[in-house]
């Protein structure tokens, strides 16, 4: 039940948020090996001045907070950051000093939906 937060600084229309939330979607369950009708995408517009990172060039820049099930190797979730990175550089021209990826990791009990409360991460989900 991830909740992937996104904080950028460049304009991004309806139809390109919704474009984007569907790669992400799809990045998310094929590289942690998952179902989609879990994840969580907001997607946050912000000011120059709202978001600061130290290596930053000139360019926009792009925060993804990634909050997830505990249980999933650091190379999987790199993995996933990268083509996060990757897929945000080529939809908005985002330079790769200037996207910055954090995961916060749960317990499943954790991660609720309304009708939901998650379960331990078992690595057999599909």
């Amino acid at each position: 039940m991830p909740l992937l937060q996104f904080d950028l600084t460049c304009e991004a229309s309806a139809d390109e948020k919704d474009a984007f939330a569907a790669t992400v979607t799809n990045l998310y369950t094929d590289v942690m090996e998952t179902t989609a009708g879990h994840v969580a995408v907001a997607i946050r517009e912000r000011a120059d001045a709202d978001l600061h990172l130290g290596r930053a060039e000139s360019g926009p820049l792009l925060l993804l907070d990634a909050d997830v099930r505990a249980g999933r190797p650091v190379e999987q979730r790199r993995e996933f950051a990268l083509a996060v990175m990757d897929a945000a550089s080529d939809r908005w021209g985002i330079p790769e000093p200037n996207m910055k990826v954090v995961f916060t990791q749960h317990d499943g009990p954790e991660m609720m939906g309304y009708n939901r409360v998650g379960d331990e991460w078992n690595g057999e989900e599909k």
